[in-house]
């Protein structure tokens, strides 16, 4: 018999960026750009990435760790004010296998130095996964990796 169980967290993030806001939220939204800087671990295998960036469009990205384990994530854009707020669901499959859902919120603010990016995540992790921070330590590289990405000089995320 399956037990089935919901473990809820919350987590925030905040970034001083020196690149205007306009910057950082097209660095989400142009699929070049999030593709650049959207990976957690460089050694894993991309298998299939796609980002419709609207509201309830859909985003999608699968790679395959280095033990050939699929890594799913499937999210929909639920809410989008331009240089301002993004708000989207999105779920994590490990193989086939369903282990969290979240509603992630990311704000936008400028500042005299360039802006600040706020990162605000809900998260259930499903039916006994345990995660031991795992998914804050990687979205924590995630938001190095984007603030690095539009502090660089001639990327594309203008």
């Amino acid at each position: 018999m399956t037990k089935y169980s919901a473990m809820h967290e919350t987590f925030s993030i905040e970034r001083k960026i020196r690149a205007s806001a306009s910057r950082v939220f097209a660095a989400w939204a142009n699929p070049q750009a999030k593709r650049q800087w959207f990976a957690c671990h460089d050694e894993w295998v991309s298998l299939d990435y796609n980002l419709d960036f609207r509201v309830g469009g859909e985003e999608r990205n699968r790679v395959a760790d280095s033990n050939g384990v699929l890594h799913a994530y499937q999210a929909r854009y639920l809410d989008i004010v331009p240089e301002a707020r993004i708000i989207y669901a999105y779920d994590m499959k490990l193989g086939e296998i369903r282990i969290s859902a979240s509603l992630a919120t990311v704000t936008f603010e400028a500042t005299p130095s360039g802006a600040t990016m706020h990162f605000t995540e809900q998260v259930v992790f499903l039916d006994g996964y345990k995660d031991g921070g795992s998914r804050r330590q990687g979205t924590e590289i995630l938001v190095d990796r984007i603030q690095a990405f539009v502090e660089r000089e001639g990327n594309i995320a203008h």
